[in-house]
């Protein structure tokens, strides 16, 4: 019996070996770069665009006879960061790449300056008029109240002393195109670099979207719409969130709510708590210092809290991840995500409360080009 069982595991593990493999194959390049696969050769083609190489060219990086680094380089010439940055002027929108498929993007790394709520960023795939990707470049890499916070996770990283780097694989079939819109009525520099593949994919491969929504407050009291109007089959796989109070006290009481496929009145997948959702419990409270406890984790984390020093405050800020990367949620036809904001009252009752609330979703979809609501050109704090 022991034997048999024994034999049972061990082909158990030999089965889901297998599967990973194929899950895996790295002429893909879409697996998140698993250090399983790091030892297995790939008729993939890497490349990477820069400000000293704007096409991503084989052969054509730090070609650069003028630029943003043109006079500290004037003794030395080309091959010596000539261009290692770019102004993008107040009012206008600057193409970051242009990328003919097939292919993945596979890591972003940029440090903008300015207001980074004032500075728009867009993808679009497979040669889409509308942009599958459309936020706030500080919100889509989980810093949305405009000021440093370290992220230590899988899918983004935010790394002293303003380096914005994401992690999510970006698949296109045909094309893929980045832009950043500065509407802010400063120039801005940025620093940039896109690094990709250009590779076959499979043919279950979909889009990577981003949406971004913003309501101060919110427009019902106690509810607030993270995500609506995605039509078609795809994966859910994460949240920010960008909290002001507007009133003392716990402010986490509420539930996040999926509607898959159809789901009208009551949700297929309800949680039971806003600090629940990301992985914490009891209000984040540290119970040595009172305080709320910051923490960034691969998958979650309540990484931002201003200021740090006070707990259950009117107008304290919040930004919290969850990233659903060993857990997406899986949809057929159609998805809505809510999350309640609740708090307490006397008597111990509930009180819907009427916060300011930012947010980007984040999911993949089979269909890359359908319109969702847009930014407003300064949209948050100035």
């Amino acid at each position: 019996m022991k034997s048999s069982t024994q034999l049972g595991l061990a082909l158990l593990l030999l089965a889901l070996y297998r599967l990973e493999l194929k899950a895996a194959d790295p002429v893909y390049d879409v697996s998140g770069g698993l250090l399983g696969n790091l030892c297995r050769s790939s008729k993939s083609q890497s490349r990477s665009i820069c400000p000293e190489n704007f096409t991503g060219e084989k052969g054509k990086a730090g070609m650069a006879t003028n630029g943003t680094g043109s006079y500290a380089a004037r003794d030395l010439g080309p091959g010596w960061k000539i261009s290692p940055s770019v102004v993008i002027k107040a009012k206008s929108t600057f193409t970051l790449g242009e990328i003919q498929g097939p292919g993945s993007i596979q890591h972003i790394w940029m440090t903008p300056t300015g207001n980074w709520r004032h500075s728009i960023l867009r993808f679009y795939w497979d040669g889409a008029t509308v942009p599958s990707v459309e936020c706030p470049v500080g919100d889509f890499f989980a810093c949305g109240w405009g000021e440093y916070c370290q992220i230590s996770s899988l899918a983004v990283c935010v790394n002293p002393g303003s380096a914005f780097n994401c992690y999510w694989p970006m698949p296109f079939r045909k094309s893929a195109r980045i832009t950043l819109e500065n509407t802010d009525d400063k120039d801005m520099v940025l620093y940039y670099q896109v690094d990709y593949t250009l590779s076959e994919l499979p043919e279950d491969a979909a889009y990577f979207h981003a949406q971004f929504r913003h309501e101060a407050p919110v427009k019902q009291s106690g509810l607030y719409t993270i995500l609506d109007g995605v039509e078609g089959r795809g994966q859910y796989v994460g949240t920010y969130l960008a909290w002001e109070t507007h009133g003392p006290g716990w402010w986490g009481e509420g539930e996040i709510k999926f509607y898959l496929d159809g789901d009208k009145e009551f949700p297929t997948i309800c949680g039971t708590g806003t600090e629940d959702y990301f992985c914490g419990s009891y209000d984040f409270e540290n119970p040595g210092t009172k305080k709320y406890q910051v923490f960034s984790t691969p998958y979650t984390g309540l990484a931002q809290v201003i200021p740090s020093d006070k707990i259950y405050e009117a107008g304290q800020k919040f930004g919290l991840y969850r990233w659903h990367i060993p857990d997406p949620v899986r949809f057929q036809k159609s998805l809505k995500v809510t999350i309640q904001a609740l708090g307490w009252q006397s008597g111990g009752r509930y009180l819907p409360l009427k916060d300011d609330i930012s947010s980007v979703a984040f999911w993949y979809q089979n269909e890359p080009d359908k319109k969702f609501p847009s930014p407003s050109s300064k949209d948050g704090s100035e």
